[in-house]
C-alpha cells in the first residue's frame, strides 16, 4: 500500500512538472553583436510568443518539455532553438541577414519585373483572405513610448526647461513623455466585428488614468484596399495589393527564401508618384498562398501625412492552423518635429494565445470596448509577472521617476503652490484673458471675463460692456460631472439700460443634468445669431454697417435632459419670458462712410426706426428628441457612450406656447425633423456631409417676429462657421411663421485635387463643394452653390445664390471654426 502512495505521487509530480511554464529569456543580437530590436519570439506550433523590447532583450513563459523555439525579425533569417525546458533558461540568439536569391527568370520578355506576377496572385487570393477571416478570440499586449527628442529653451517667452523639469525630463529637455502598457482581450465575429476588454492598465505618473492602448488600432489589414489614416493624412492609404495598387506602384523582387518550408518573397514597393498615398518599403508574399508573411512600410512627408516626418509599420503573420495566418507583432515607430519640437516613440502589440474556436455570442459585441476601474489598479509585482515584452532600462527609470512626480503632484502643498502661481492677479490678465483662479485639491475654478474683451458698441446700447462669471466645480471625478455656476451683467452707456442674469447647470447621478437660467438680457432678433459681438463691432465703428438687430429678453428657464435608451437622448424646458424690441440710440463711428449708413433695429423697415413688436410675454414648453441609431457603444468606468452610426442623427423637436397663463400673449404650436449625417465616407474621394431639416407651424394663432423659425444666414465677408448655414440669406427678412424646408450639402474632396498641385500639396490644402437650399413662403427656391478652400479650419468660399432661378448673389467669403 505505501509503494502506492509513492507510486502516486512520483506520477502527480511529473505531471504537475509537466503543466508547469518556465521563464526563457535572453538578448536578439545582429552577427556583428548590435541588438535586434522588436524581434518576435513565438512557440513553433502554437500562438505563444511575444516581442523584444528596444534592446532586443525578450521573455517569454513557456511549458515545460520539448519546445521549438522560433526567433524572427523582418531582414533577417529564422532561426529555431530546440529546447528542453525544465527549468528558467537564459536562450540568447544571433540573427544573420536573410539572403533573397533571384529565381532564373526575373525579367518577362516585356521588360516586366516577376513582382507583378506575384503582385496579381495576391491581389486576386485577397478576396479569400478577406472572406476566410475566421471568428477569433486572442491576447494582446501593448505598450506605447513617447520622447521628446528635441526641444527649444524657450516657447513663447515661456522656460521650457521649467516645463522639463517638472515633466521629468533631463537637463537637455528630452526624455520620456508618455509610456503606457496595456493587457486585452480582443474578439472578433466575421464581417468586421470586435470586442475588446482591458484586463489591466498602467500609465507612467498617474494611478487614475487610462492607456489610450486599443488592440484595434492596431489592426492594419493590408487584404483591404486602402486604409484611413484619419487626422494624420487627409486621404486613405492604398494598399499594395487594392484592386487597384498596380496604378499607384511599381514593384521590383528582391529575391527569395525559405523559412519552415514555405517560400517567402520579398518585393520592394515603388510608389508611381511620390505624392500619391502610398506607402514605401517591402512587402514579403508567401509562394502558392499568395498570403502577407510580412510588412515592413514607410509612410513619410513625401506622401503629405501631417504632424509627422515618418512612420514605420511592421507586421509579423504566423500560422495559428495550416489554413489561417493570424498577427503575431505589430509595430508602430515614428518621429516628428514642430515648432522646433523633435519628437519619435514606438508602439509595439503583441497578439498571441488565439483561440479559432470561440464561444462567442453576436449580442456581446454591441460592447466595443470595455475598461473597468479595476483595470489601472494592478500593482509593479503584477506587471513584472505579467509583461511579456521587457522593460528597457529608460523605461524603467521612468515608472519610477514619474510615479514619484505624480505623487508630489497629487499632494495638497504642491497643488496649492501651482494655485498661488496661477492665482496672482495681474492687471494684464484682469484687461486681457480674464482672472482664472482655481482650487485643484478640491477641484474647483473659477473664471472672469476679461475687460477689454467685454466692451462692446451696437447701435441699440451703443458703448456697452457684458461683463460674466463663472464657477466650476468636478463633483463627480471618476463620472466627469461638473456643477456649473456663472452670472452676467450688461449695461449699455447709450440707452442706459442695465441687464443681468445667472445660470446653474446641476448634474444628477451619471445621466440626467437640471439647468436653469433667470434674468434679462439683450439678444439677437435672430435666436440662431448673426454676427459674432467683435465682427459686428468692427463693422458698426469702421464701415457703419449694423448688421445686428436687438431686443430686450426677461427670462426665467428650468429644464431637464439626460440619455434615455441607447442612442436615444432627451430633452424638456419650460421658459418664461418677456420680449421687448428696442430702438437705436446712437450713430457713433470712427469714420463717416459714404457708402453706408446706419439702418434701423428694424430689418423690415431700414430708413423708419419703428416698432417690430409690441412688448409681449410668452410661457413656452419645449421637448427635443434625437436618435443616433447607434447600437454600439464603449463602456468606462464614468459609464456607457454610445458611438457614432453609419445612419443619420435624427432630431425631432415639438414647441408648444401657452396663452393666457401668467399673462402669456403667445399662442402656437411648432414642430421639426431634423436628419443629419456627417463624415460619410467615400474613399479616395474624401467625405461628405448631408443635413436635412422640415418644420411647421401646426397652430400660429398669436406668433410674434422673435417667436418664428429663423434661419443661420451671413451677409458679412467673414463669418464663423454654424451648422446649416446659408452663404448669402439675409438674417431676418426670411423667417417664417408657417412652414419650411432646408437642405445641405458639402463634399470634402480631401486634396484629392491639390495634392496634384505642387504648391498646394505643400500647403496641404483641401478643396470642397456644397449646396444650400431653402423653401419658404416668402422664398422661390432659395439656392445657394459653392466651392473652395479649406486648411486648418479656416475655409475661403466662392459661391452663387439663385432665387426662383435667378442669380442674386454671388461673392467671396472667408469662414473660420471658432
Amino acid at each position: 500500500m505505501k509503494n502506492i502512495y509513492v507510486t502516486i505521487i512520483i506520477v502527480l509530480s511529473y505531471f504537475s512538472l509537466l503543466a508547469q511554464n518556465f521563464t526563457i529569456s535572453g538578448k536578439i543580437s545582429d552577427d556583428k553583436g548590435a541588438p535586434i530590436p522588436f524581434g518576435t519570439v513565438y512557440l513553433k506550433n502554437a500562438t505563444l510568443g511575444t516581442s523584444a523590447n528596444a534592446e532586443g532583450f525578450y521573455t517569454l513563459k513557456i511549458p515545460s518539455g520539448k519546445q521549438d523555439l522560433i526567433f524572427r525579425a523582418v531582414g533577417y533569417k529564422l532561426v529555431t532553438k530546440q529546447l528542453n525546458v525544465t527549468q528558467n533558461l537564459e536562450v540568447n540568439v544571433l540573427l544573420v541577414d536573410e539572403i533573397y536569391q533571384l529565381k532564373d527568370v526575373v525579367v518577362k520578355a516585356d521588360g516586366e519585373d516577376l513582382a507583378y506576377q506575384i503582385i496579381r496572385k495576391a491581389i486576386k487570393q485577397k478576396r479569400e483572405y478577406l472572406k476566410e477571416a475566421p471568428a477569433y478570440t486572442c491576447e494582446v499586449y501593448i505598450k506605447g513610448v513617447q520622447k521628446l527628442l528635441k526641444a527649444p529653451e524657450k516657447f513663447f517667452g515661456n522656460d521650457i526647461g521649467k516645463f522639463a523639469r517638472e515633466a521629468g525630463l533631463d537637463s537637455n529637455r528630452t526624455g520620456i513623455i508618455y509610456q503606457s502598457e496595456s493587457q486585452s482581450i480582443l474578439s472578433f465575429l466575421p464581417p468586421k466585428s470586435y470586442r475588446e476588454e482591458m484586463i489591466s492598465s498602467k500609465v507612467a505618473g498617474s494611478n487614475r488614468s487610462f492607456s489610450f492602448n486599443r488592440a484595434t488600432d492596431l489592426m492594419l489589414n493590408f487584404y483591404e484596399n486602402y486604409q484611413d489614416w484619419g487626422s494624420l493624412s487627409n486621404r486613405p492609404f492604398v494598399s499594395p495589393i487594392a484592386d487597384n495598387a498596380l496604378f499607384y506602384y511599381d514593384y521590383k523582387l528582391i529575391g527569395s527564401t525559405v523559412e519552415n518550408g514555405e517560400i517567402i518573397n520579398k518585393i520592394e514597393l515603388l510608389p508611381k508618384r511620390k505624392y500619391d498615398p502610398a506607402y514605401r518599403g517591402y512587402i514579403y508574399i508567401v509562394e502558392d498562398s499568395w498570403r502577407i508573411h510580412s510588412t515592413d512600410f514607410l509612410m513619410s512627408k513625401e506622401s503629405n501625412i501631417s504632424l509627422l516626418d515618418t512612420l514605420k509599420i511592421n507586421q509579423q503573420f504566423i500560422p495559428v492552423d495550416r489554413k489561417v495566418w493570424m498577427p503575431a507583432t505589430v509595430k508602430f515607430e515614428f518621429k516628428g518635429g514642430l515648432f522646433g519640437f523633435k519628437f519619435g516613440g514606438n508602439y509595439v502589440g503583441i497578439y498571441s494565445n488565439y483561440d479559432l474556436k470561440p464561444s462567442l455570442n453576436e449580442k456581446d459585441f454591441k460592447e466595443v470596448l470595455k475598461i473597468t476601474k479595476e483595470v489601472n489598479k494592478k500593482d509593479s509585482v503584477f506587471w513584472s509577472v505579467a509583461r511579456p515584452v521587457p522593460l528597457t532600462q529608460e523605461e524603467s527609470l521612468n515608472y519610477v521617476k514619474k510615479d514619484s512626480i505624480a505623487k508630489r503632484r497629487e499632494s495638497k502643498p504642491y497643488l496649492d503652490s501651482l494655485d498661488k502661481v496661477n492665482n496672482n492677479l495681474k492687471l494684464s490678465k484682469l484687461l486681457l484673458r480674464g482672472y482664472n483662479p482655481r482650487n485643484r485639491f478640491n477641484k474647483e475654478s473659477f473664471h472672469i471675463d476679461g475687460i477689454l474683451p467685454s466692451v462692446l458698441y451696437n447701435t441699440v446700447e451703443g458703448f456697452a460692456i457684458n461683463y460674466g462669471a463663472n464657477y466650476t466645480k468636478n463633483i463627480d471625478t471618476l463620472n466627469n460631472r461638473f456643477l456649473r455656476l456663472g452670472g452676467n451683467l450688461r449695461y449699455g452707456f447709450s440707452n442706459k439700460l442695465f441687464s443681468a442674469y445667472t445660470t446653474a447647470i446641476v448634474p444628477v447621478g451619471k445621466l440626467i443634468t437640471l439647468n436653469a437660467a433667470l434674468g434679462s438680457d439683450v439678444v439677437d432678433l435672430n435666436d440662431k445669431g448673426s454676427l459674432r459681438v467683435l465682427s459686428n463691432t468692427i463693422n458698426s465703428l469702421l464701415y457703419e454697417i449694423n448688421y445686428s438687430k436687438f431686443y430686450q429678453k426677461k427670462f426665467g428657464n428650468v429644464g431637464i435632459s439626460s440619455r434615455i435608451l441607447g442612442g436615444l437622448n432627451g430633452s424638456f424646458n419650460v421658459g418664461y419670458n418677456n420680449h421687448k424690441w428696442l430702438p437705436n440710440t446712437s450713430t457713433y463711428a470712427f469714420r463717416n462712410d459714404k457708402n453706408n449708413d446706419f439702418t434701423s433695429n428694424n430689418p423690415f423697415t431700414p430708413n423708419i426706426d419703428q416698432p417690430l413688436f409690441s412688448e409681449y410675454q410668452s410661457l413656452k414648453l419645449r421637448l427635443t428628441m434625437s436618435y443616433n441609431f447607434s447600437n454600439k457603444y464603449v463602456t468606462y468606468p464614468q459609464g456607457k457612450f454610445y458611438l457614432p452610426s453609419k445612419w443619420p442623427n435624427v432630431t425631432f423637436n415639438y414647441l408648444k406656447a401657452l396663452p393666457s397663463v401668467f399673462g402669456s400673449d403667445t399662442d402656437y404650436d411648432f414642430t421639426s425633423l431634423g436628419v443629419r449625417k456627417s463624415n460619410i465616407k467615400l474613399g479616395f474621394y474624401g467625405n461628405l456631409d448631408l443635413s436635412v431639416e422640415a418644420g411647421k407651424f401646426l397652430t400660429s394663432s398669436k406668433v410674434f417676429y422673435p417667436e418664428f423659425k429663423h434661419f443661420r444666414g451671413n451677409r458679412a465677408t467673414g463669418f464663423e462657421i454654424g451648422q446649416n448655414q446659408f452663404l448669402f440669406l439675409d438674417y431676418y427678412n426670411f423667417s417664417t411663421n408657417v412652414d419650411y424646408f432646408e437642405a445641405h450639402a458639402e463634399h470634402n474632396f480631401s486634396g484629392f485635387f491639390t495634392n496634384k498641385i505642387p504648391l498646394l500639396r505643400k500647403l496641404k490644402l483641401q478643396e470642397f463643394a456644397g449646396v444650400n437650399y431653402l423653401a419658404a413662403p416668402n422664398l422661390k427656391n432659395f439656392t445657394e452653390a459653392y466651392f473652395g478652400l479649406s486648411y486648418s479650419g479656416i475655409k475661403i468660399y466662392y459661391g452663387f445664390a439663385y432665387d426662383g432661378g435667378k442669380q442674386v448673389h454671388s461673392g467671396f467669403r472667408i469662414a473660420a471654426a471658432l
